[in-house]
Protein backbone atom coordinates (compact mmCIF):
# COMPACT_ATOMS: atom_id res chain seq x y z
CA UNK A 1 0.00 0.00 0.00
CA UNK A 2 1.24 3.28 -0.98
CA UNK A 3 2.27 5.71 1.87
CA UNK A 4 3.23 9.66 2.53
CA UNK A 5 6.11 8.88 5.51
CA UNK A 6 5.77 11.30 8.33
CA UNK A 7 8.92 12.73 7.49
CA UNK A 8 7.70 14.15 3.87
CA UNK A 9 4.39 15.16 5.60
CA UNK A 10 5.72 18.51 6.44
CA UNK A 11 3.86 21.11 3.86
CA UNK A 12 2.41 24.80 5.49
CA UNK A 13 0.05 25.67 2.69
CA UNK A 14 -2.34 23.88 0.72
CA UNK A 15 -0.49 25.20 -2.77
CA UNK A 16 -1.10 23.90 -6.36
CA UNK A 17 2.18 24.01 -7.47
CA UNK A 18 3.63 21.33 -5.22
CA UNK A 19 4.56 18.27 -7.47
CA UNK A 20 2.44 15.33 -5.78
CA UNK A 21 4.31 12.73 -3.34
CA UNK A 22 1.71 10.07 -4.46
CA UNK A 23 -0.26 9.35 -7.30
CA UNK A 24 -3.66 7.07 -6.68
CA UNK A 25 -6.40 5.38 -8.67
CA UNK A 26 -9.88 6.62 -7.38
CA UNK A 27 -10.69 4.16 -4.76
CA UNK A 28 -7.63 3.01 -4.31
CA UNK A 29 -6.44 2.45 -0.22
CA UNK A 30 -3.27 4.62 0.80
CA UNK A 31 -1.65 5.64 4.21
CA UNK A 32 -0.42 9.20 5.38
CA UNK A 33 1.98 9.48 8.41
CA UNK A 34 0.76 12.80 10.09
CA UNK A 35 3.12 14.94 12.90
CA UNK A 36 1.11 16.67 15.46
CA UNK A 37 0.08 20.67 15.14
CA UNK A 38 3.40 21.46 16.11
CA UNK A 39 5.94 19.04 14.09
CA UNK A 40 6.74 17.06 17.13
CA UNK A 41 8.03 19.72 19.53
CA UNK A 42 5.97 19.08 22.52
CA UNK A 43 6.85 15.66 24.17
CA UNK A 44 6.97 16.41 28.04
CA UNK A 45 5.18 19.00 29.90
CA UNK A 46 8.03 20.88 30.43
CA UNK A 47 8.11 21.84 26.69
CA UNK A 48 6.37 24.78 26.78
CA UNK A 49 4.24 27.08 24.25
CA UNK A 50 6.73 30.07 24.01
CA UNK A 51 7.04 31.40 20.93
CA UNK A 52 10.82 31.99 21.32
CA UNK A 53 11.91 28.18 21.52
CA UNK A 54 9.75 27.27 18.96
CA UNK A 55 10.86 25.67 15.53
CA UNK A 56 9.03 27.70 12.96
CA UNK A 57 7.29 30.50 14.98
CA UNK A 58 10.34 32.87 13.71
CA UNK A 59 8.00 33.15 10.38
CA UNK A 60 5.04 34.68 9.77
CA UNK A 61 2.28 33.10 9.85
CA UNK A 62 4.40 30.09 12.11
CA UNK A 63 5.13 27.23 10.51
CA UNK A 64 2.56 24.94 12.07
CA UNK A 65 -0.24 22.48 11.73
CA UNK A 66 1.75 20.48 8.98
CA UNK A 67 -0.20 18.55 6.09
CA UNK A 68 0.88 15.51 3.79
CA UNK A 69 0.37 15.98 0.19
CA UNK A 70 -0.53 16.67 -2.32
CA UNK A 71 -2.49 13.36 -3.69
CA UNK A 72 -2.91 13.01 -7.31
CA UNK A 73 -6.07 10.97 -7.56
CA UNK A 74 -6.37 9.62 -11.37
CA UNK A 75 -9.26 11.12 -13.56
CA UNK A 76 -10.29 14.19 -10.81
CA UNK A 77 -10.80 17.14 -13.06
CA UNK A 78 -11.70 20.77 -12.35
CA UNK A 79 -15.40 20.50 -11.70
CA UNK A 80 -15.41 17.16 -10.40
CA UNK A 81 -15.90 15.79 -6.81
CA UNK A 82 -13.27 14.46 -4.50
CA UNK A 83 -14.91 12.00 -1.73
CA UNK A 84 -12.55 11.08 1.28
CA UNK A 85 -13.05 8.06 3.06
CA UNK A 86 -11.34 7.43 6.16
CA UNK A 87 -11.13 3.76 6.89
CA UNK A 88 -9.02 4.20 9.91
CA UNK A 89 -6.76 6.18 12.24
CA UNK A 90 -4.38 5.07 14.90
CA UNK A 91 -2.93 7.28 16.85
CA UNK A 92 0.41 7.66 18.83
CA UNK A 93 1.02 6.77 22.59
CA UNK A 94 0.31 10.17 23.79
CA UNK A 95 -1.54 13.53 22.91
CA UNK A 96 -0.87 17.01 24.12
CA UNK A 97 -2.29 20.55 24.88
CA UNK A 98 -0.89 23.90 25.58
CA UNK A 99 -2.17 26.96 27.12
CA UNK A 100 -0.21 30.38 28.12
CA UNK A 101 0.03 33.98 27.72
CA UNK A 102 -1.79 35.69 24.58
CA UNK A 103 -3.02 31.83 23.60
CA UNK A 104 -6.89 31.89 23.54
CA UNK A 105 -9.75 33.51 24.68
CA UNK A 106 -8.14 33.46 28.78
CA UNK A 107 -5.24 34.25 27.29
CA UNK A 108 -4.92 37.71 28.79
CA UNK A 109 -7.34 36.50 31.98
CA UNK A 110 -7.03 39.03 35.00
CA UNK A 111 -9.92 36.83 36.69
CA UNK A 112 -7.55 33.76 36.64
CA UNK A 113 -4.01 34.70 36.48
CA UNK A 114 -2.60 31.22 36.10
CA UNK A 115 -3.51 31.23 32.33
CA UNK A 116 -2.16 34.43 31.62
CA UNK A 117 0.70 34.87 33.32
CA UNK A 118 2.16 31.25 32.93
CA UNK A 119 2.79 28.60 30.07
CA UNK A 120 1.27 24.95 30.73
CA UNK A 121 1.57 21.87 28.74
CA UNK A 122 -0.32 18.96 29.65
CA UNK A 123 0.61 15.30 28.21
CA UNK A 124 -2.00 12.59 27.95
CA UNK A 125 -1.02 9.37 28.49
CA UNK A 126 -2.82 6.93 25.86
CA UNK A 127 -3.17 3.34 26.76
CA UNK A 128 -4.67 0.37 23.51
CA UNK A 129 -7.79 -0.55 23.64
CA UNK A 130 -9.11 -4.58 23.07
CA UNK A 131 -7.87 -4.49 19.78
CA UNK A 132 -4.26 -3.85 21.01
CA UNK A 133 -4.01 -0.64 19.56
CA UNK A 134 -5.54 2.92 19.87
CA UNK A 135 -8.01 2.67 17.99
CA UNK A 136 -10.43 1.98 20.68
CA UNK A 137 -7.69 2.96 23.25
CA UNK A 138 -8.51 5.40 26.15
CA UNK A 139 -7.32 8.86 26.71
CA UNK A 140 -6.23 9.41 30.19
CA UNK A 141 -6.48 13.15 31.16
CA UNK A 142 -5.51 12.93 34.74
CA UNK A 143 -5.41 10.00 37.56
CA UNK A 144 -8.88 10.27 37.99
CA UNK A 145 -10.51 11.11 34.27
CA UNK A 146 -10.03 9.45 31.05
CA UNK A 147 -12.30 9.00 28.00
CA UNK A 148 -12.59 6.88 24.35
CA UNK A 149 -9.88 8.26 22.06
CA UNK A 150 -12.20 9.70 19.10
CA UNK A 151 -10.06 10.65 17.01
CA UNK A 152 -10.49 12.80 13.40
CA UNK A 153 -8.63 14.81 11.31
CA UNK A 154 -8.58 18.24 11.52
CA UNK A 155 -6.85 19.40 8.51
CA UNK A 156 -7.19 18.46 5.16
CA UNK A 157 -8.60 19.95 1.59
CA UNK A 158 -7.44 19.93 -2.12
CA UNK A 159 -5.19 22.74 -3.62
CA UNK A 160 -7.40 25.91 -3.55
CA UNK A 161 -8.34 27.38 -7.12
CA UNK A 162 -5.76 30.53 -7.34
CA UNK A 163 -4.52 31.18 -4.12
CA UNK A 164 -2.35 29.39 -1.86
CA UNK A 165 -3.60 29.29 1.73
CA UNK A 166 -1.39 28.35 4.97
CA UNK A 167 -2.39 24.87 6.86
CA UNK A 168 -2.72 26.95 10.27
CA UNK A 169 -5.20 29.29 9.28
CA UNK A 170 -6.48 28.59 5.59
CA UNK A 171 -9.85 27.68 5.15
CA UNK A 172 -12.33 27.87 2.35
CA UNK A 173 -14.73 25.56 0.03
CA UNK A 174 -11.57 23.39 -0.86
CA UNK A 175 -11.12 22.19 2.82
CA UNK A 176 -8.74 23.55 5.57
CA UNK A 177 -8.07 24.07 9.24
CA UNK A 178 -11.56 22.77 10.09
CA UNK A 179 -11.41 20.90 13.27
CA UNK A 180 -14.17 18.71 12.27
CA UNK A 181 -15.13 16.18 15.17
CA UNK A 182 -16.92 14.25 12.06
CA UNK A 183 -14.11 14.02 9.88
CA UNK A 184 -13.66 10.85 10.73
CA UNK A 185 -13.49 6.74 10.26
CA UNK A 186 -16.89 5.44 9.04
CA UNK A 187 -17.58 9.05 7.03
CA UNK A 188 -17.27 10.57 4.00
CA UNK A 189 -15.95 13.91 3.57
CA UNK A 190 -17.14 15.60 -0.10
CA UNK A 191 -15.38 18.41 -1.43
CA UNK A 192 -15.16 20.53 -4.85
CA UNK A 193 -12.19 19.68 -7.26
CA UNK A 194 -10.19 23.31 -8.41
CA UNK A 195 -7.35 21.85 -10.63
CA UNK A 196 -6.57 18.18 -12.08
CA UNK A 197 -5.51 15.42 -9.88
CA UNK A 198 -7.15 17.02 -6.93
CA UNK A 199 -4.30 17.40 -5.11
CA UNK A 200 -5.22 16.43 -1.78
CA UNK A 201 -3.32 17.32 1.82
CA UNK A 202 -4.25 15.95 5.26
CA UNK A 203 -2.77 16.65 8.89
CA UNK A 204 -3.47 17.73 12.36
CA UNK A 205 -5.03 14.73 14.18
CA UNK A 206 -6.72 15.25 17.16
CA UNK A 207 -7.32 12.15 19.76
CA UNK A 208 -10.38 13.65 21.20
CA UNK A 209 -11.88 17.61 21.46
CA UNK A 210 -14.70 19.27 22.97
CA UNK A 211 -16.94 21.32 21.03
CA UNK A 212 -15.04 24.88 20.18
CA UNK A 213 -11.90 23.30 20.52
CA UNK A 214 -12.22 26.58 22.99
CA UNK A 215 -8.49 27.27 24.09
CA UNK A 216 -7.35 26.89 20.45
CA UNK A 217 -5.78 23.50 20.97
CA UNK A 218 -7.06 20.35 21.95
CA UNK A 219 -5.53 16.60 22.23
CA UNK A 220 -3.17 17.22 19.57
CA UNK A 221 -1.35 13.74 18.43
CA UNK A 222 0.62 11.94 15.49
CA UNK A 223 -1.08 9.48 13.84
CA UNK A 224 -1.23 7.01 10.76
CA UNK A 225 -4.67 7.15 8.80
CA UNK A 226 -5.42 5.11 6.41
CA UNK A 227 -7.97 6.68 3.50
CA UNK A 228 -8.80 6.79 0.17
CA UNK A 229 -10.41 9.37 -2.59
CA UNK A 230 -13.03 8.41 -4.93
CA UNK A 231 -13.72 10.45 -8.28
CA UNK A 232 -17.76 11.71 -8.79
CA UNK A 233 -17.16 13.20 -12.31
CA UNK A 234 -19.21 16.46 -13.01
CA UNK A 235 -20.83 17.39 -9.74
CA UNK A 236 -20.68 20.68 -8.15
CA UNK A 237 -21.13 21.53 -4.06
CA UNK A 238 -21.06 25.10 -2.52
CA UNK A 239 -18.74 24.12 0.25
CA UNK A 240 -17.70 20.78 2.29
CA UNK A 241 -19.81 18.22 2.98
CA UNK A 242 -19.92 14.97 5.06
CA UNK A 243 -22.03 11.75 4.53
CA UNK A 244 -22.26 9.74 7.95
CA UNK A 245 -23.92 6.03 7.85
CA UNK A 246 -26.92 7.87 9.68
CA UNK A 247 -26.84 11.66 8.89
CA UNK A 248 -25.78 14.53 6.20
CA UNK A 249 -24.05 18.08 7.58
CA UNK A 250 -23.57 20.70 5.63
CA UNK A 251 -20.23 22.56 6.51
CA UNK A 252 -19.69 26.55 6.38
CA UNK A 253 -17.17 28.88 7.95
CA UNK A 254 -17.28 32.38 8.88
CA UNK A 255 -17.42 35.19 11.25
CA UNK A 256 -19.33 36.06 12.90
CA UNK A 257 -21.03 32.68 14.02
CA UNK A 258 -24.52 33.84 13.20
CA UNK A 259 -23.27 33.41 9.07
CA UNK A 260 -21.86 30.35 9.44
CA UNK A 261 -24.87 28.45 11.26
CA UNK A 262 -27.10 30.79 8.65
CA UNK A 263 -25.00 29.10 5.79
CA UNK A 264 -24.58 26.26 6.63
CA UNK A 265 -28.22 25.46 7.16
CA UNK A 266 -28.99 27.39 3.54
CA UNK A 267 -26.41 24.93 1.92
CA UNK A 268 -28.47 21.77 3.79
CA UNK A 269 -31.50 22.90 2.28
CA UNK A 270 -29.90 23.24 -1.03
CA UNK A 271 -28.49 19.78 -0.55
CA UNK A 272 -32.42 18.61 0.72
CA UNK A 273 -33.81 20.14 -2.57
CA UNK A 274 -30.64 19.06 -5.26
CA UNK A 275 -30.46 15.60 -4.60
CA UNK A 276 -33.24 14.48 -2.46
CA UNK A 277 -36.33 15.64 -4.17
CA UNK A 278 -37.40 18.08 -1.28
CA UNK A 279 -39.13 21.25 -2.41
CA UNK A 280 -37.95 24.30 -1.25
CA UNK A 281 -41.03 25.01 1.02
CA UNK A 282 -40.40 21.96 2.85
CA UNK A 283 -36.63 21.62 2.78
CA UNK A 284 -37.24 25.32 4.83
CA UNK A 285 -39.87 23.87 7.11
CA UNK A 286 -38.35 20.83 7.68
CA UNK A 287 -35.22 22.51 9.40
CA UNK A 288 -37.40 24.66 12.02
CA UNK A 289 -39.40 21.49 12.80
CA UNK A 290 -37.32 18.52 12.58
CA UNK A 291 -36.56 17.88 16.48
CA UNK A 292 -33.23 16.15 14.91
CA UNK A 293 -32.00 18.67 13.04
CA UNK A 294 -29.01 20.35 14.81
CA UNK A 295 -26.36 22.75 14.47
CA UNK A 296 -22.79 21.97 15.43
CA UNK A 297 -20.10 25.13 16.48
CA UNK A 298 -16.95 22.74 15.79
CA UNK A 299 -14.69 25.36 16.35
CA UNK A 300 -14.56 28.93 17.61
CA UNK A 301 -11.08 29.53 18.03
CA UNK A 302 -9.31 33.05 18.48
CA UNK A 303 -6.39 32.36 16.47
CA UNK A 304 -5.07 34.49 13.49
CA UNK A 305 -7.95 34.48 10.73
CA UNK A 306 -9.78 31.26 11.73
CA UNK A 307 -13.03 31.97 11.41
CA UNK A 308 -15.94 29.61 12.81
CA UNK A 309 -16.82 26.52 12.07
CA UNK A 310 -20.18 25.13 11.67
CA UNK A 311 -22.25 22.02 10.53
CA UNK A 312 -26.36 21.96 9.90
CA UNK A 313 -27.17 18.08 10.01
CA UNK A 314 -30.40 15.96 9.26
CA UNK A 315 -30.69 12.29 9.92
CA UNK A 316 -31.24 10.47 6.85
CA UNK A 317 -34.93 8.50 7.95
CA UNK A 318 -35.97 12.04 6.76
CA UNK A 319 -34.87 11.97 2.97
Amino acid sequence: MQRIARHDARKYAFDWRDEPLLRVHSGEPFVIETFDASTGYFQAETDLAIPGRRPGFDRTPALANPIGGPVWVDGAERGDLLAVVIEEIIVDDYSWIAIGPRRGPLGESTRWPELSGEYTTKIFRHTPGPGGTTRDGTLHFSDRISWPITPFVGTLGVAPDRETATSLDGQGEWGGNLDIRDVTAGNRVLLPVFHTGGLFYLGDVHASQGDTEFTGTAAETKAVVRLRLEVVKAKRIPWMRIEKPESIVSVFASRPLEVAVETATINLIDWLVADFGFTPTDAYCLVSTCPDFRIHVYQMCKIRHLSYVAGAEIPKRYL
